[in-house]
């Protein structure tokens, strides 16, 4: 009896923890309502986030080996890849399906049109994401219009 209950309560931990999607570690400005946006964005897309609000966001970037061409407001990482910017949960979805050889994905600068920011706009609303590679060198990863 005992060895089931056992057996049980395992199996119920297990499953929570399945069940619960990517963590999502946020480093990311107090200040900044944008950032907030975003990880609101990548919680209803089934991440699990945890948020480090900092002063320098630049200097984890650094940290993390994002150059600051590439960077943005908040910076993120998940199943091993960092994430720079407004980067939308579907390409951080594929990312993690996919697994390239790579740092992570940026979004550099604050698309309007980006997860966080959805600012009202006319005109061209498109920004792409970007695979950093480990050599630095970018390549498209996704256009968004």
């Amino acid at each position: 009896m005992k060895k089931s209950v056992m057996a049980l309560l395992l199996l119920l931990g297990s499953l929570g923890a399945w069940a619960a999607g990517p963590v999502l570690e946020v480093w990311k400005s107090p200040y900044c309502g944008c950032c907030g946006k975003w990880v609101e964005h990548m919680q209803k897309a089934g991440f699990v986030a945890k948020v480090h609000e900092v002063q320098d966001v630049s200097a984890q970037r650094k940290a993390l080996g994002i150059p600051d061409s590439l960077g943005s407001c908040h910076t993120a990482k998940v199943g091993g890849y960092v994430l720079e910017g407004h980067v939308p949960a579907q390409d951080v979805q594929r990312l993690l399906r996919e697994k390239p050889k790579a740092v992570g994905l940026a979004v550099p600068g604050m698309p309007p049109a980006s997860p966080g920011m959805d600012l009202p706009m006319t005109g061209d609303r498109s920004y792409e994401t970007l695979l950093v590679q480990s050599d630095g060198k970018t390549r498209r990863f996704a256009l968004h219009e």
